[in-house]
């Protein structure tokens, strides 16, 4: 009885090799968010009201970048993965930013999608849909870490690529602060324009629960379980290293 309990200990247990247990697993991922960009001087600016029309902007027009690559990195993990119920699930994902049209009893039903909304965003902030869409802004850094994120997803195993996806653990906060902060800090902005922000609150939320599923189902030795970690803090790099890029640019020194 003894040796049992002492093996709980988490020395103890990373001197065996012993697997984290679900609850324990699912601690270490969320821990994590301490390394979000929530924290990033760049975000903490735009958020606390100090960013200026020009810097609004930029982030906008540079953040399109990443926007339009999220369906492009959940298509890679589409066609890696042999899991028809994975499959099922996470196809959402692409709708929700490419948007979709369906035949319904009433008529067609039309979603514009997350892209369109971001573009909304673009017009709200002063911007206009042509220099967004050309990417004559997107700063040669942060095209190369998105870039980056997309060509793991393609080339990792399936499963590594929907743990990378968990930052979204952490996105619902990021969001409700924007909600939160920009009508009050930034009132030149239609709030119309943050269409975008309110949407991802709930839509985030539901796909944590299909990717910490997958994730706790499948990373299950300790090995496994480091390698998730390992994974997550890579994309938390990723978003970090687009804030690093975009605050170089538009942040005094």
């Amino acid at each position: 009885m003894a040796e049992g309990i002492a093996n709980t200990h988490p020395a103890a247990r990373a001197r065996t090799g012993a697997a984290w247990s679900r609850t324990e697993f699912e601690a270490k991922l969320r821990e994590r968010g301490r390394a979000y960009h929530i924290h990033h001087p760049f975000n903490v600016m735009l958020n606390a009201g100090r960013a200026t029309p020009a810097q609004i902007r930029g982030w906008v027009a540079n953040r399109f970048y990443y926007q339009i690559a999220i369906p492009v990195k959940d298509a890679a993990v589409l066609s890696n993965c042999p899991d028809r119920e994975v499959r099922r699930g996470w196809v959402q994902r692409i709708l929700d930013h490419d948007g979709f049209e369906v035949a319904g009893p009433n008529g067609v039903i039309r979603d514009e999608g997350g892209i369109e909304a971001w573009l909304r965003l673009a017009l709200a902030v002063g911007l206009s849909r042509e220099e967004v869409l050309d990417q004559r802004h997107v700063i040669p850094a942060l095209r190369f870490a998105v870039d980056a994120y997309v060509n793991f997803a393609r080339r990792a195993p399936w499963q590594e690529a929907v743990c990378s996806s968990l930052t979204e653990l952490f996105a619902p906060e990021i969001h409700k602060q924007r909600l939160a902060t920009w009508p009050e800090h930034y009132t030149w902005i239609d709030a119309d324009g943050l269409a975008y922000f309110r949407n991802r609150v709930s839509q985030a939320r539901r796909d944590v629960e299909q990717g910490l599923a997958v994730t706790l189902d499948h990373f299950t030795t300790h090995a496994q379980q480091e390698r998730a970690l390992e994974v997550l803090q890579f994309k938390l790099d990723i978003l970090w290293a687009m804030n690093d890029a975009m605050a170089l640019k538009y942040m005094s020194p």
